[in-house]
């Protein structure tokens, strides 16, 4: 099973940005977590992360075929990307939504997502443990069709 884990606008700047909100881990701490998951659930994962809805939108259309399932932290772009919207409605791989904070619990501009109407599932407020349900939920799921 191949699973693709996109991260968007800021994810990079884990463990910087915010501590008291996302946590004091790196980027390169999660991507060491998603390593360690892959070997422990026999998977195959592909991390990407960009700063830029184009380049995100670029690589989902070129990548999609090769994947059995999209897990998605967009960060910023999940209140206003209409365009990363579409692009996920366009594929046919389930795609799962994450986000490390609980956005029903922020600001009221971060309260809504644009993209969850696109996706099979949205996970969010278990900071790296949202990656860990989110392949636990394509596992279970995707063996099972």
């Amino acid at each position: 099973m191949n699973i693709l884990i996109i991260n968007g606008p800021n994810l990079n700047f884990l463990g910087i940005r915010e501590p008291e909100i996302y946590g004091y881990q790196t980027y390169a701490d999660l991507i060491k977590y998603l390593k360690k998951l892959s070997r422990n659930y026999k998977i195959k994962v592909k991390t990407y992360q960009s700063n830029h809805e184009g380049d995100i939108i670029d690589y989902i259309q070129n990548k999609y075929q090769k994947f059995d399932a999209i897990i998605i932290n967009p960060g910023a772009l999940t209140h206003y990307s209409y365009a990363l919207l579409d692009c996920i409605k366009s594929i046919s791989v389930p795609t799962i939504e994450v986000h490390l904070s609980d956005l029903s619990k922020r600001e009221s501009f971060r309260q809504n997502s644009v993209i969850a109407e696109a996706c099979v599932a949205s996970i969010m407020g278990k900071h790296f443990e949202s990656y860990h349900d989110a392949i636990k939920f394509i596992v279970r799921g995707l063996k099972h069709e």
